[in-house]
């Protein structure tokens, strides 16, 4: 282990602990504050370590000292509302350090953590979202691909169309919860008995489903990217094309190896090689850790946000190796996006999905990117082709399927039952907003654009589909500031849409993509 730490922070889940020798009732109501705020600072998980001076030096306690301060620390977590766990112990100067997980019980809301899992079709994607929830390993012939698809045709094509959502739990002491259900992928019953949720949105790999990844990338703020490569094949266009785009949104990525019981050594260490050697390259710029055992993951997951660090894992769904380090992993992996500061603002969701549910009528979904909403409040939805809105009201609201709730908040993937709308008059990338928010749609606005990539020049008058949230619109370039556009230029530009008005706002991303151009950017102006 390393010499001294970094001097700890006031700010951030992180706390160094010398010692705990204390047990009055006030110093156990004070550690309880700072365990209640350490947890508020990452969404309900902290790391303790004990051991380590304020200054981050390593210096260890002796095996009496350690179990005092361990009992202490588990007394104050308990008033806190919070469970203890060890991560890891290791030696400092004059004794044992403990690396400690602190995570909020699950009498409250569970925490809640966001990863899209992207990479070229035929990679293991879907297969290793299958083997991680239900706990079963697959046969090499699509046993677990059976058992998770959305859709028959994707089973029968062995080939994820559409964008789907599966959710692994976590309880207060690390175990998972879908392994002791009699149905793993039971949604409802994952959701009441976990303290942790992970969300996977699994997104198809094939290049002409690369729109719906993009929609995918866009609409659910993902909290981290799960690149998944097979070890037999390495890396491909197609993983080259997801990595840039994730690189392009600053989403934190960890890449999952599969297929390691069907590579011969040498073509996977071969394949791992080139893939380091990507990951190094100018533009991508990451630190490749292959993690092998626990202190890979404890280092891995305090330094996840910045985004640097990409953890390497190598696994096999069909004998199991390497799964047990992924979840170990994923059960220490702390949520990245805050969505406390959103609560207090107006409430806003784009719709991602439309379903007719019979007897129920329309239900939309998606992610609700600041306020709150309850059932039975009115809300508006638009806009329409006109730009107009329509006021609907909120019927019902499912956290999980089967799981219906009296109100949501920023941070959640909700779905509602709406009223006084037919389902034929609601579009992906519609919007229901709150009181307070500005019912106007645009046709046109500026922002600020980098070319990704583009074989020839861009114009005046190019067109092409861009992604904003869950929009998907095409839009032609009117103004630039630079003419033409290659790949790597900037520039401020002024585009329109070609169909219909959409609903915006300064600040938001977008991407566009037209054939192999691909671009990003930022909106700056709306045009009225």
């Amino acid at each position: 282990m390393k010499e001294s730490f970094p001097k700890e922070s006031e700010d951030g889940n992180i706390e160094y602990k010398l010692k705990i020798a204390q047990t009055t009732k006030d110093r156990l109501e004070e550690l309880a504050s700072q365990i209640r705020y350490r947890l508020a600072e990452k969404g309900g998980e902290a790391f303790y370590i004990l051991g380590v001076s304020d200054d981050g030096e390593i210096i260890g306690l002796n095996d009496e000292e350690i179990n005092i301060s361990l009992e202490n620390i588990r007394k104050a977590a308990e008033i806190a509302g919070a469970k203890v766990n060890i991560i890891r112990e290791a030696q400092g100067k004059k004794g044992k350090i403990l690396e400690l997980l602190i995570r909020r019980s699950k009498d409250q809301l569970p925490i809640q953590i966001s990863i899209i899992t992207i990479g070229q079709a035929d990679h293991g994607k879907t297969t290793t979202i299958g083997t991680l929830i239900t706990g079963e390993l697959d046969d090499g012939d699509g046993l677990i691909m059976e058992k998770i698809a959305r859709y028959k045709h994707e089973v029968l094509m062995r080939r994820t169309s559409s964008v789907t959502e599966r959710i692994m739990g976590f309880d207060e002491n690390g175990n998972i919860v879908n392994y002791v259900l009699p149905c793993p992928l039971d949604e409802a019953q994952v959701y009441l008995n976990s303290s942790k949720l992970i969300s996977f949105i699994d997104v198809g790999g094939h290049e002409k489903y690369l729109k719906t990844a993009i929609r995918g990338l866009l609409s659910h703020n993902p909290d981290y990217a799960m690149l998944i490569i097979a070890g037999n094949t390495g890396v491909s266009t197609m993983t080259k094309e997801h990595l840039g785009i994730a690189l392009s949104l600053k989403i934190p990525i960890f890449i999952v190896i599969t297929k390691k019981d069907i590579t011969p050594n040498e073509i996977l260490y071969k394949n791992i090689e080139n893939l380091i050697t990507l990951l190094k390259s100018p533009g991508v710029n990451k630190i490749p850790i292959i993690i092998r055992n626990i202190d890979d993951i404890a280092i891995s997951v305090r330094n996840m946000k910045g985004g640097r660090i990409t953890p390497i894992f190598i696994i096999s769904n069909k004998s199991g190796e390497g799964l047990d380090l992924l979840r170990k992993f994923l059960n220490l992996l702390p949520p990245r996006l805050k969505w406390e500061k959103e609560v207090s603002k107006p409430f806003l969701t784009y719709i991602d999905e439309k379903f007719n549910v019979p007897g129920v009528g329309s239900v939309v979904s998606g992610l609700i990117l600041q306020g709150w909403i309850k059932v039975n409040d009115k809300v508006w939805i638009g806009p329409f082709k006109d730009g107009s809105f329509k006021e609907t009201r909120i019927k019902s609201i499912h956290a999980k399927k089967g799981v219906y709730v009296d109100k949501a908040q920023a941070g959640s993937s909700v779905t509602f039952a709406i009223t006084d709308i037919s389902y034929d008059e609601i579009e992906k990338g519609m919007v229901l907003l709150g009181q307070g928010m500005p019912l106007k749609a645009y046709r046109e606005f500026e922002g600020e654009v980098f070319i990704l990539h583009h074989p020839t020049t861009i114009r005046l008058g190019y067109e092409a589909v861009f992604h904003i949230h869950s929009i998907r619109e095409t839009c032609k370039l009117i103004w630039s500031s630079k003419i033409p556009l290659r790949t790597g230029d900037r520039a401020k530009i002024r585009v329109r849409t070609r169909f219909h008005p959409i609903y915006i706002r300064e600040g938001d991303r977008f991407l566009f993509r037209e054939g192999r151009a691909r671009g990003i950017g930022i909106i700056t102006k709306l045009i009225t």
